[in-house]
């Protein structure tokens, strides 16, 4: 099976479902199971102890497969016309959006292992912890930072991560033993992509963001705000539209 095989499928599986499209093309990186960064990670300046790598995941894996779905003009459309509430459509792809995330993950899972290669998702894992009482704003798989590894983008004032179309959408991953060609970071600096213009300070609804970066009390209890309101839905994505880094890097930083 090659990164390409992978990636065609994943796309093809995604046209399967019905209804307001969610997802345009998705962009994948594939990034060593064993790259050093990921002890870094374990840094509390960084995740913290609690973080686990590629290979406590999954010992003996070779290859760790990201990818970013970057969300359609649509939904970034529709979200970016106020700034009170999140839109429908910003809600419905949160939401709807991540279980087809989490069937694309294990799509692409069945087809390493049916190729004959063990693989694991993960966010489908029992031992995946989304946050607990003292790591209430990071996780013990952090999406962002495993696309960072595998270099699909840098992160943002906002703490979005900014990949080539943009940062509109949702990261997932896999873990697999299939030794598959690594692609190289294409940058230095976890900041690289973001031109620091502050667009998306007035954009969020509880000013959490600011010149120094965000705050991720504030974020977080509004997004509490909006599922009471939209339950089960939820999301915000604010500070992602009507932005240079919407859809694509807005220009590339000299290091």
């Amino acid at each position: 099976m090659t990164r390409d095989e992978i990636a065609k499928n994943a796309e093809q599986f995604m046209e399967d479902y019905s209804g307001i499209k969610i997802y345009d093309t998705p962009v994948f990186a594939f990034g060593h199971a064993a790259d050093a960064l990921y002890e870094e990670y374990k840094s509390p300046d960084v995740i913290g102890g609690h973080f686990l790598t590629p290979l406590e995941w999954l010992p003996d894996s070779k290859t760790v497969i990201s990818f970013f779905l970057p969300y359609t003009e649509r939904i970034k459309s529709a979200n970016g016309r106020d700034y009170l509430w999140p839109a429908d459509e910003w809600l419905h792809g949160r939401f709807e959006g991540h279980k087809l995330l989490l069937d694309i993950s294990s799509y692409i899972q069945q087809l390493l292992s049916e190729a004959g290669y063990e693989s694991l998702v993960p966010a489908l894992d029992a031992r995946y912890n989304l946050s607990g009482a003292d790591t209430k704003f990071t996780s013990n798989w952090s999406e962002r930072h495993i696309a960072f590894a595998c270099g699909l983008g840098t992160f943002g004032l906002s703490k979005g991560l900014i990949t080539e179309k943009g940062m509109c959408g949702r990261f997932g991953s896999i873990l697999t033993k299939l030794d598959l060609p690594k692609d190289t970071r294409p940058y230095k600096d976890i900041y690289e992509y973001c031109t620091m213009c502050g667009a998306c300070i007035p954009h969020c609804p509880v000013q959490a963001i600011s010149p120094a970066g965000k705050e991720h009390l504030p974020c977080s209890d509004f997004l509490d705000k909006v599922r009471e309101k939209s339950n089960p839905r939820y999301g915000c994505g604010k500070c992602q539209v009507n932005v240079p880094c919407e859809s694509g890097i807005p220009k590339l930083k000299k290091v």
